[in-house]
């Protein structure tokens, strides 16, 4: 049963999030009868807390203003979550890179975290690739990602439970080798021992994970982050789209980022520096041809395409359509 001396500091702690709190709020809250709340609010004044007594309907008790909280306190839930959610916020481009307050705030953090957890984020920040930026999305659980982090730096293998986006589950054994952010969504990638294949799994689909005994050999040396996102553009969709587009390799890549296409030399030029205009092959499987036409317009580039023959019948249609427009007389 909870004593009264931390019911007086969960009162502080209801008092702290802001607002007006009325009465039978905080007997609700904290499980008391409101005149318990009063005597807790004289404890707090008797304590130098300045908490203002607010008449009317919509009365209560709030803080006065200016009052400097005290040292924040955290437990190992809401330190992770304070941790994971800076993460987040660098991974998804919403917080500035190293060096900020974000950067500081989680130097604090884990300087005063017990060394068990402290040694567990250790484990995430040591293993976490951030590549790109994109939307933000909610950070993973604690739950997943802890026992992930731990069996990538300790090649542990890891059973996890996983459902598709088709909502199909099913459980699986993994060799992590890495975790990655990109464009705010966080994947650990690794080896399927049984299908023999590396998998890139969505941390938000994975709904448990937990380290299993024994170890695996450490796999070839690589960038996990560039094998995380060369794997989204090589994804199998309905359809396999080759082009070859005469420009530098840089103007492509402005268009079309690694997670949409592979770019290779095309073999029709002599190779020259990435910066020379050349012809390029371009490779990318998608689940809809529609929208590529007006991607390839907005090249501004000479393109031909290799496969399939229906891109062309909408490049074509695509075309048609904007020389309709420019030949139309301006209305009125």
């Amino acid at each position: 049963m909870p004593r009264p001396t931390s019911r007086v500091l969960a009162l502080l702690e209801l008092l702290q999030s802001g607002g007006t709190r009325t009465v039978a709020e905080l007997a609700d809250r904290l499980q008391v009868d409101e005149r318990t709340v009063r005597r807790y609010v004289g404890h707090l004044v008797d304590l130098d807390v300045p908490v203002e007594s607010v008449r009317g309907r919509y009365g209560g008790y709030r803080l006065g203003r200016g009052y400097r909280l005290p040292p924040l306190m955290l437990g190992e839930d809401e330190a992770l979550a304070v941790v994971l959610g800076l993460v987040s916020g660098r991974a998804s481009g919403s917080l500035a890179p190293a060096g900020t307050a974000g950067e500081t705030a989680l130097a604090k953090i884990r300087r005063v975290l017990p060394r068990s957890l402290a040694a567990r984020l250790d484990d995430v920040l040591g293993t976490v690739a951030v590549t790109g930026t994109g939307d933000s999305h909610p950070p993973p659980d604690g739950g997943v990602l802890l026992p992930l982090a731990d069996a990538v730096r300790h090649r542990r293998p890891v059973a996890v439970g996983y459902s598709d986006r088709a909502g199909r589950r099913s459980d699986r054994v993994l060799h992590p080798h890495g975790i990655v952010v990109h464009a705010g969504r966080w994947y650990v990638a690794g080896a399927d021992p049984a299908a023999g294949e590396s998998r890139t799994l969505r941390l938000d689909r994975i709904t448990s994970a937990r380290t299993l005994p024994g170890s695996f050999d450490p796999p070839t040396p690589r960038d996990t982050a560039e094998d995380v996102v060369s794997r989204f553009a090589t994804a199998g969709y309905r359809h396999e789209v080759t082009v070859h587009v005469d420009a530098t390799l840089e103007h492509l890549r402005s268009r079309l980022p690694a997670t949409l296409a592979v770019v290779t030399d095309s073999g029709t030029s002599a190779p020259d520096a990435a910066a020379q205009e050349r012809w390029w092959r371009v490779e990318m499987r998608v689940e809809d041809l529609g929208w590529l036409p007006g991607v390839l317009a907005a090249l501004d580039r000479p393109f031909s395409i290799e496969r399939p023959a229906r891109l062309r019948e909408l490049v074509a249609a695509l075309a048609d359509r904007l020389a309709a427009s420019a030949a139309r007389p301006a209305a009125g």
